[in-house]
Order: C-alpha cells, then sequence, then structure tokens
C-alpha cells in the first residue's frame, strides 16, 4: 500500500533532494525514512540494553536462573 503526501520544504534541502534523489524522489525519501526508522530502533534497543545493564536486582535474577540452562541436558 503505498499513501500520498505532501511536503514543504526549504530552498536548500529542495536543492539536495533534486541533486541527490535523481528520476525518482519518493523511492530516495522513502530510502531516507526506513534508514532513520532503523536508526531510532537501534537507539531505543541500545538504550533498553543499557537499562536492563544497570539494573542490579534483574542481573542478580539472571544469574539465578543462569544455573537452569542446562537443566535435562546431557
Amino acid at each position: 500500500m503505498t499513501n500520498r503526501a505532501t511536503i514543504t520544504l526549504d530552498d536548500d534541502a529542495y536543492a539536495f533532494l533534486e541533486a541527490s534523489a535523481g528520476d525518482n524522489r519518493s523511492a530516495y525519501i522513502n530510502k531516507l525514512l526506513k534508514e532513520e526508522k532503523q536508526r531510532v530502533l537501534a537507539n531505543q534497543i541500545l538504550k533498553a540494553n543499557q537499562e536492563e545493564a544497570s539494573d542490579h536486582a534483574y542481573q542478580e535474577q539472571l544469574m539465578d536462573w543462569d544455573v537452569t540452562l542446562s537443566d535435562g541436558l546431557d
């Protein structure tokens, strides 16, 4: 599914888009937005991992459960 959007760009941004996008501005903007979405997601994951690593109570619980990793395995 695709959607149409009307956006307003300043002169510098429009000139950059024209110079960079080639024949398909929509594809170029879609690519940029998908890359930004991935960057935001990666930052969110990093932040969540940092919060998890700094949660000492949670880390202690993980260590308690680590002993069960090989339960039932030969």
